[in-house]
């Protein structure tokens, strides 16, 4: 028996919690479906976390039903989606091919991080269009571009040292109508590996308390910047990108494992920390950098 899994019409870290709720109650050796046919929008985020669906399922090859939107599929293959997700799960439906062309000046592609090197070249790479995006995309001062770019580096940087399983990046620039009504800038990064709480409890140091679990993991390392390396100054990365957000009124939020901790700004009305949440392995981080308007 196939589980089909619905993925909602407008995929992003909200939306996509209802896949997380469905796959939940089906069994790591299942055979699964999950249905994109009618998807018409999914944020970075979300594209990233569907390609941590499948490098989890590692028993029985998942399905994939891609967007019969013409327009949301070639969305999904700019973006490499597509040309990732083959590796993972058995395609059904008209895949598009990804037109070929110069690179958008708005947009990072899904892009894998396995080492050190992919984290440089993905600076390297978003160094070159940051001026446009900071600058003339948000209207930030052009101080912000450093900022930008550690910020980039610090939560690719998360993978290699944390997850112990490659994952992605991806950023895009797009007006968020429904919300702001102004553009922003997305930074998603996503993997399926160990997670903080596994990666804290691996420092020869950890001491478990009362109320550990992946809710005070997440506390610990995003608002106390504990790390699981013992050298000094560890932990600090996360420090300066909690800095740096909030000084242009970003938002950043943080999945692992059962729980998900965020820096919430007055335009947003999410929950500071949500636990109980349906279990997903590894991490998966989003950063929300809006359009400056002038007062």
């Amino acid at each position: 028996m196939t589980n089909v899994i619905n993925v909602p019409s407008s995929l992003d870290e909200t939306t996509f919690e209802q896949v997380l709720e469905q796959l939940a109650a089906v069994p790591a050796d299942a055979r699964v479906l999950l249905d994109a046919r009618h998807t018409t929008w999914a944020s970075p985020y979300a594209l990233a976390s569907l390609l941590t669906i499948g490098q989890a399922r590692l028993h029985v090859r998942p399905t994939l039903a891609v967007p019969e939107s013409d327009e949301t599929a070639s969305y999904w293959a700019r973006s490499n989606f597509f040309h990732f997700a083959e590796d993972f799960f058995e395609l059904t439906g008209i895949v598009p091919r990804r037109a070929g062309g110069r690179e958008s000046a708005v947009l990072l592609e899904l892009t894998p991080i396995t080492k050190s090197e992919d984290v440089h070249d993905v600076v390297g790479r978003i160094q070159e269009r940051a001026q446009q995006i900071i600058a003339k995309e948000l209207s930030l001062d052009p101080k912000a571009i450093v900022g930008f770019t550690m910020t980039l580096s610090e939560i690719c940087q998360n993978i290699i040292e944390h997850a112990g399983l490659g994952g992605w990046v991806m950023v895009q620039s797009y007006k968020w109508a429904r919300r702001l009504g102004r553009r922003v800038v997305v930074i998603a990064v996503c993997d399926a590996g160990m997670g903080f709480r596994a990666s804290l409890e691996s420092s020869g140091a950890f001491v478990r308390d009362e109320r550990w679990d992946d809710g005070a993991a997440l506390e610990a390392a995003v608002m106390r910047g504990v790390s699981r390396f013992r050298d000094p100054g560890r932990g600090q990365g996360l420090a300066g990108v909690r800095k740096y957000i909030g000084r242009w009124s970003g938002k950043l939020s943080v999945r692992s494992g059962s729980a998900r901790i965020a820096l919430v700004p007055d335009w947003d009305e999410d929950v500071p920390l949500a636990e109980h949440l349906p279990y997903f392995p590894g991490a998966q981080l989003q950063v929300t950098i809006p359009e400056h308007v002038a007062r």
